[in-house]
């Protein structure tokens, strides 16, 4: 067995032009993946340890600390033919074993002999040498790099060789000799490149265990942990300097580290005057433009500080300063005149100019599209407890700044944008502070959440309009014909229905699912139904009458609506579907969300209340035994001939153990209406738990399937009877195997 003292360290390196920011760490994990597994696929023995991928802006590199430098013996084993096939009735071998043994370059003698199913055939077996791991290393990283993903390959030079930038060295040591090979059209040797500006020059790398250590002396951080590192410190202690504490974005943080071999950290400032824009968008410009981090004071404020990274230590410092600063003003000055202009106009003029914007070709414009979700959340409010009035007035307003400068030119500030605008909006003014700041904050928190990981609206009326929101997003979009398939998902909609759930579960908001889209459907079929009509003015009569401004569209209007079939359990599956992976990410099993999600709970908060209650019953040590029995009661009662009567009938018993589970069930369904009214489940189920003796009894001592009618069909409604109060919370045969 081989040790770590019988490896030898490896070093491959691809020096490059640029690579893309965004690609890189990816690219340089796949590099490290191929050669790992090019590694073992050559059955080469390798000592890992913490390896992993280094990278820089200019360069992929490997580094493994050990790698044996040959392969084990190969071992091979080729199938002749069969014995009644390679020698005669003289026990001489036939042609067709003379050719397999001179292909093998034995003789015949030497063959050796193995038995499969259909009898017994000469086979060859061999054992070579393994090769050098330096021989085969050149192949390897080939095929690491032919594997690589990546979408737009470039040329270079006049050979046909492709990469995700041009390629000029490669370093290839294991150990302390260079193995020979080619590459992409390099030849191997072991010189590196020091940082472009500040060690522009060729850096001997002796072994792969200096690797890291020269390019460090030629400012060069490989190690993008600790490049990133000194990043982040250099930041902080920048910000700390101007008073504040930086913003450290993990995916500006990412990029910058991706942008920079020799970080540097440089304290900048920008005019006050331009921190009455929202600070949404001058953190926008300075993140996603500049990959600057914005400098926030005590109270999360942004101030007038932001940091800059730069690839090299300048002996001016000075003069970077000032470049940073003179390329970051154009952007906010755009930015200071959008907001001002768009003040200027006003949210309710903003508004006025939806009705000329289309949303959707088959679902209208976006003022269509607010009129909907202001009906929606108008009901909506009405059932958990928000004033409808309000929730009307911010569903009305909550797409206006669509039509503001800022929104188009940070898409990203849709929500925060309005918030902003609402804040200074007059026409509000007669709204009171509560109501006020209640409809600004709901502007924003509409969005919520905007990401897997974000949380969802903190108020009440921002929920009310984040659920109307997404139910019209989703009914539309599935009225337009703009289902998910496969990857494509154009109109976001997994993610509004995972929003919607998420929202209506972790704020704890109790309505009716099904009547929701109903009511969406409706006002949906009623705003396609309005475009079709032949006659415009009656269709926008019938419009008011039937009331995109109103809860729900009344019976009488019915006519208006499309004649297409109903779309709500799909609708309804759509969102439980999204429901899997939020429970599986929190470890609910399958088997627990199959058991609730059968039931088809009309609530959603229900349905969470339920999952948790049958978590919890799946760890009482009755469980599995009760599952079992109840997946055995309903492959009974399935298969049963005939009605099964509906009531028990106490003079039928002939056993005692089925007046004893007739006794429990009784007793078990009076302890727990009382909880089911209560929807504590986890009672519930806790309470039917304790029937599993007297089940156990029943199946162990009672024939269910008796001779006479009467006593089969009074039994199956015992079975029944105890059937329905134990799906009442789940189908707990989904917990048995």
């Amino acid at each position: 067995m081989m040790t770590s003292t019988d490896m030898t360290p490896l070093l491959i390196e691809l020096g490059t032009e640029e690579l893309p920011v965004k690609a890189l760490p990816g690219l340089a994990q796949a590099l490290f993946d191929g050669v790992l597994d090019g590694l073992a696929r050559r059955g080469i023995a390798f000592d890992r340890g913490d390896a992993k991928p280094l990278y820089s802006p200019r360069r992929l590199a490997v580094l493994l600390p050990g790698v044996a430098p040959v392969q084990p013996e190969q071992r091979g084993e080729v199938l002749g033919p069969y014995v009644n096939i390679a020698l005669d009735a003289d026990g001489q071998p036939t042609r067709a074993l003379q050719g397999f043994a001179q292909k093998a370059a034995v003789e015949w003698t030497q063959l050796e002999r193995t038995t499969d199913a259909k009898g017994e055939r000469f086979v060859h077996r061999a054992v070579a040498p393994g090769a050098r791991t330096a021989d085969l290393l050149p192949e390897i990283v080939r095929d690491a790099i032919a594997a690589m993903p990546i979408p737009k390959p470039m040329r270079w030079g006049d050979h046909a060789y492709s990469f995700v930038r041009p390629v000029h060295g490669l370093v290839l040591l294991l150990g302390r000799d260079v193995v020979d090979g080619e590459v992409l059209g390099v030849r191997s040797d072991r010189m590196s490149r020091g940082h472009r500006f500040l060690h522009d020059k060729p850096v001997w790398i002796g072994a792969p265990g200096e690797y890291v250590d020269a390019l460090r002396g030629a400012k060069v951080l490989v190690d993008p942990d600790e490049r990133r590192e000194r990043i982040v410190r250099e930041v902080e202690a920048a910000a700390q300097a101007a008073g504040g504490v930086a913003r450290i974005d993990d995916d500006n943080l990412e990029q910058v580290n991706c942008l920079v071999e020799w970080p540097s950290a440089v304290a900048c400032s920008f005019d006050e005057t331009f921190l009455a824009v929202p600070q949404e968008a001058l953190v926008a410009t300075m993140e996603a433009n500049q990959k600057f981090f914005p400098v926030l004071d005590a109270d999360g404020r942004l101030t007038r500080h932001f940091i800059g990274v730069a690839n090299i230590a300048s002996k001016d410092v000075a003069e970077v300063r000032k470049g940073y600063e003179r390329v970051i003003r154009p952007r906010f000055a755009d930015a200071k005149f959008f907001f001002d202009e768009d003040v200027k106009q006003g949210l309710a003029a903003m508004n006025a100019g939806l009705a000329t914007v289309t949303y959707q070709a088959k679902l209208g414009s976006v003022a269509d599209k607010v009129a909907r979700v202001a009906a929606l959340a108008e009901a909506i409010a009405r059932e958990v407890g928000v004033d409808p009035q309000l929730a009307r007035r911010a569903a009305e307003l909550s797409k206006a700044d669509l039509q503001s400068r800022l929104v188009n030119e940070f898409p990203e500030l849709q929500g925060v944008a309005g918030r902003y605008y609402a804040q200074a909006e007059p026409t509000l003014a007669g709204l009171s502070m509560e109501a006020r700041g209640a409809l600004v904050a709901a502007l924003d928190e509409a969005y919520m959440p905007r990401f897997a990981a974000d949380a969802v609206a903190p108020s009440k009326l921002g929920r009310v309009l984040a659920i109307a929101e997404r139910l019209d997003t989703l009914a539309g979009g599935f009225a337009a014909g703009l289902k998910p398939t496969g990857n494509k998902d154009p109109f976001a909609l997994r993610r509004n229905a995972l929003g919607l759930a998420r929202t209506v579960i972790e704020a704890k908001l109790d309505f009716d699912l099904p009547v929701a889209l109903s009511r969406t459907q409706d006002l949906v079929n009623l705003t396609q139904a309005i475009q079709r009509a032949p006659e415009q003015q009656r269709a926008v009569q019938a419009a008011k009458d039937a009331g995109l401004h109103f809860p729900v569209a009344p019976e009488s209007n019915a006519e208006l609506c499309l004649a297409q079939p109903s779309q709500l359990p799909e609708l309804y599956d759509f969102i439980i579907d999204r429901l899997r992976s939020y429970y599986g990410e929190r470890g609910v099993p399958v088997q627990q969300f199959e058991a609730v999600a059968v039931l088809r709970p009309a609530s959603l908060l229900d349905f969470d209340r339920r999952l948790a209650a049958i978590g919890a019953f799946a760890t009482l040590p009755e469980a599995e035994a009760l599952a079992a029995a109840n997946k055995r009661i309903r492959n009974i009662l399935k298969k049963a001939e005939g009605a099964i009567p509906a009531q028990v009938d106490a003079a039928l018993f002939a056993e005692p153990a089925e007046r004893e589970l007739a006794a429990a069930v009784d007793a078990a369904i009076a302890d727990t209406d009382d909880a089911l009214a209560r929807r504590d489940y986890v009672a519930v189920l806790g309470r039917l738990a304790r029937l599993r003796p007297q089940v156990d009894a029943f199946f162990d001592k009672v024939l269910v399937n008796a001779d006479d009618p009467a006593v089969r069909g009074n039994r199956l409604a015992l079975l029944q009877r105890l059937a329905d109060r134990l799906g009442r919370v789940a189908a707990i045969e989904h917990l048995s195997a």
